[in-house]
């Protein structure tokens, strides 16, 4: 059976892993590749952090993109109606509810994994398999390693 632990630690709080995550997606957002760009630009319009209204719109002033509202993106991503709201609870919370942010960092790039459409499809396969579940949006991935 595989662990149902965390595989990776950090020394890191949730605000700060969150606050550089925030700054490389603001550089990513702010790159001349458009398949970088791209992703994290979705992602801001989504959450309606600009003033933008429309993804060419956004796309084209991308350069305008500041750090605030990365973060209000991610907070507005984690349930909090904004920054201000997340950071005093941030860290108060498990290290699991940045997992997702982790694993686009790359945290769990060196373990197998197992993908899932839905969370509860993938809480299911744990009970009988093991596995360390990251909800990833509406998916779910299972980090398969041995302790």
């Amino acid at each position: 059976m595989w662990s149902t632990s965390c595989p990776v630690c950090s020394d890191l709080t949730n605000t700060e892993f969150l606050r550089r995550h925030a700054r490389r997606l603001l550089r990513l957002a702010h790159a001349d590749n458009t398949s970088s760009a791209m992703p994290v630009v979705r992602r801001l319009l989504a959450a309606g952090v600009t003033r933008a209204e429309t993804l060419a719109e956004l796309y084209e002033t991308r350069a305008n993109v500041q750090l605030k509202h990365v973060l209000n993106m991610l907070a507005l991503e984690l349930g909090h109606f904004g920054w201000d709201a997340c950071k005093p609870v941030l860290d108060t919370r498990e290290a699991a509810v940045i997992d997702r942010y982790r694993f686009d960092a790359g945290a769990f790039g060196d373990y197998e994994k197992v993908w899932f459409a839905a969370a509860c499809a993938a809480r299911e396969w744990q009970r009988e398999h093991g596995g360390y579940i990251v909800e990833y949006g509406d998916q779910a991935v299972a980090i398969l390693w041995r302790e």
